[in-house]
């Protein structure tokens, strides 16, 4: 078992508190002297720095939301003066303002470490060539990856998104062993490998994936397609970014570096903090951030938190895969859908009739929600016996409605008839705006 910083990894979890609780009283003082909108929510609770003595009292903080960084953009929330600033990160938001981020030449540091961590617990050292395929620019994902891998000495290639045919020749060409990009754009280079014959062409034995959910049936696929491991990762631009946590080789949830974030789980309707195991909002106060902390940040994510220590002998708390969310929660005749839900049904069909790879087609005819769902068959199923793909529409409709409570239009559709993302698949499709 590999590690980055063996002290701080497999730190006791009293000293870990210890440590997070000196943060957590400095983030605090920092954010109330740097920070408006955290003093003015501060003063109307009847709070001062003084008052938080560790993080016990994490409670009595205010939440901020992503609301917050549109209402303040584009730096009202920096705690640094702007000339201390070396980077600035931005994600486009589907409603209103994109959300800007900044870092300190600390901060960078910092978030290096984190991916490196992840790095090195997942066996790539300073000997692999690590192929970063997540877009660069103001999105975080390449500059995420790129950072970390710099860090421990590994052989870059900091090829971005895109361009399928060229990721594979340079796959081939460059002798990448890592490959880091989005699982669906994972899932789709590894289609087209197959489909051109170059799989024994291949060096790759490692894969981050992340940005995005992803189901278990994916990661055995994109295994299968691509001959490497896959692993989970996390993160947010407005926490960090990528390597916020991630998976060890044991793959039984990702570790948070409780040094520098602390976490906790949520009732998204009261913010009353849950237990430890209980699934809720996953919340995250960062402890080591100067130019951009955030308290009690509301992720929307579902999660559940792992206390338990791993047994690869780390002691930070893991984390398992978000299972939805409660802003992209789609609200059809009434009903509560998660798309998370929908991929539970789905995993359930083998993966011989039909692939990962389906969209949700939402709309409003005649003042009634309309709910379809695409789902692509296989190579191996697609056929034309209309009366076996009738039947397994059958069967995925049944499932469907006892999952959820309503029905849905299932269509099994054409082998990679779904267009394909380089990014982060687009899996709703939502085209009830404006109609009454």
């Amino acid at each position: 078992m590999s590690f980055l910083n063996r002290e701080i990894e497999c730190m006791p979890r009293e000293e870990l508190k210890k440590l997070q609780s000196e943060r957590l009283c400095q983030t605090v003082r920092h954010c109330y002297e740097n920070v408006e909108c955290f003093r003015n929510r501060m003063d109307e609770k009847g709070l001062k720095p003084e008052d938080i003595h560790g993080v016990q009292d994490i409670h009595l903080l205010p939440f901020s939301y992503k609301k917050d960084l549109r209402d303040y953009y584009p730096y009202g929330l920096f705690a640094v003066p702007m000339q201390d600033v070396v980077r600035l990160h931005a994600s486009s938001g589907t409603t209103g303002k994109r959300i800007v981020v900044g870092y300190t030449k600390k901060d960078l540091d910092m978030w290096d470490g984190c991916v490196a961590r992840m790095l090195t617990a997942l066996g790539v050292t300073k000997d692999d060539f690590v192929q970063v395929a997540y877009g660069y620019g103001l999105f975080t994902g390449g500059f995420g990856l790129h950072g970390g891998a710099q860090k421990i000495g590994a052989t870059i290639i900091p090829i971005s998104s895109g361009n399928t045919a060229n990721q594979i020749q340079t796959m081939i060409d460059f002798g990448a062993t890592v490959l880091c990009c989005t699982p669906s754009y994972a899932m789709y280079l590894g289609e087209e490998v197959e489909r051109l014959g170059v799989k024994d062409q291949l060096k790759l034995r490692v894969g981050i994936f992340g940005a995005e959910p992803w189901s278990e049936n994916m990661r055995r696929q994109i295994e299968d397609k691509l001959g490497l491991k896959a692993y989970d990762i996390y993160g947010l631009s407005e926490v960090l970014g990528p390597g916020v946590s991630g998976e060890c080789p044991e793959q039984a949830g990702m570790h948070v570096w409780e040094d520098n974030f602390w976490v906790e789980t949520i009732d998204p309707d009261t913010g009353e903090v849950l237990p430890e195991g209980t699934p809720g909002e996953l919340v995250f106060t960062s402890l080591t951030k100067e130019a951009f902390p955030v308290i009690r940040y509301r992720t929307r994510d579902i999660c559940t938190l792992i206390p338990e220590k791993c047994a690869c002998g780390r002691t930070h708390i893991r984390m398992g895969k978000p299972n939805g969310r409660t802003d992209d929660m789609l609200i059809i005749r009434g009903v509560n859908v998660f798309p998370s839900q929908i991929e539970e049904v789905l995993l359930k069909v083998s993966g011989d009739q039909i692939t990962p790879n389906y969209q949700i087609v939402v709309d409003r005819v005649n003042n009634t929600d309309t709910f379809d769902i695409n789902v692509e068959m296989s190579e191996a199923f697609f056929s034309d016996n209309i009366k076996a793909i009738e039947k397994l529409e059958k069967r995925i409709t049944e499932d469907l409605r006892s999952m959820l409570g309503i029905s849905a239009k299932v269509h099994l559709v054409n082998p990679k008839s779904i267009v394909r993302s380089e990014g982060k698949a687009k899996r709703v499709i939502d085209n009830r705006a404006g109609k009454i």
